[in-house]
């Protein structure tokens, strides 16, 4: 891959072009995870919608040792989203190139952790545990590309997108009869494009994680790791280069 294209990820030039980009590969590695840690632990991780009717039900049904591992998990998915919004902020305050790449580096390190050591977790019943580490790292990812973008792209969950595809698809099927120049309605071509490029690679990530987590166990991570490294390594280059 050229290194100008790599360059267009990670660092604070990065354009809206470099920002599709990037939430197109993050709603790829989210889908994997979301998908794959389905097979690992039997939890889905990307979404809190779940998390939170789970903690619903289970608090109504006295089920509290379910409730505290539900608890756990959205604070883990908290605790991510802030982290990586620290992680860009340090580094937009000092023009770091890695501002958005720290973050990165961070998801990459954790997903290899898993995929090294989350079998030996979950045979020894730390299974709440390992649930709470993938939301913390979708929670990272998805306040990665939301700040990028300016909160125009998120990648860890389908029901926005699913819903702002529908909006977009209703304008662009409007029968705009008799409407004068202001009062047309017309879709926006250009997002409907970009939010369906993102179901589609969360559905490939989606498809890929669940065939790796089969075939492979935990280690079916250790890919998704190197490539979020490889998109962090070269803003992170040129601030070393930089001093």
């Amino acid at each position: 891959m050229p290194m100008h294209y790599l360059r267009s990820y990670a660092s604070p030039q990065r354009d809206d072009v470099g920002n599709r980009r990037l939430g197109r590969s993050l709603a790829f590695v989210a889908g994997a995870v979301n998908a794959g840690g389905f097979f690992a632990v039997g939890e889905y991780t990307s979404h809190m919608s779940g998390v939170v009717s789970a903690l619903a039900d289970n608090l109504v049904l006295g089920k509290f040792t379910l409730l505290l591992a539900g608890l756990g998990s959205l604070l883990a998915f908290f605790l991510g989203a802030a982290t990586s919004a620290i992680l860009i902020n340090w580094g937009r305050r000092r023009a770091a190139h890695s501002r958005c790449a720290l973050p990165l580096l961070l998801e990459a390190a954790l997903l290899l952790a898993f995929g090294l050591l989350g079998a030996r977790l979950a045979a020894h019943g730390h299974i709440a545990a390992t649930v709470a580490l993938l939301c913390f790292v979708m929670g990272l990812q998805n306040a990665i590309v939301s700040k990028a973008s300016r909160s125009e792209i998120r990648t860890t969950h389908v029901t926005g997108l699913v819903t702002d595809i529908g909006i977009e698809l209703g304008k662009l099927l409007y029968w705009n009869r008799d409407a004068g120049a202001d009062g047309r309605v017309t879709a926006d071509r250009r997002r409907l494009s970009l939010l369906s490029s993102l179901l589609a690679m969360f559905l490939g990530g989606g498809l890929a994680g669940a065939v790796g987590f089969q075939y492979l166990g935990f280690s079916a991570t250790v890919p998704l790791a190197l490539a979020l490294l490889l998109l962090a390594a070269v803003p992170l280059l040129d601030d070393v280069r930089g001093g």
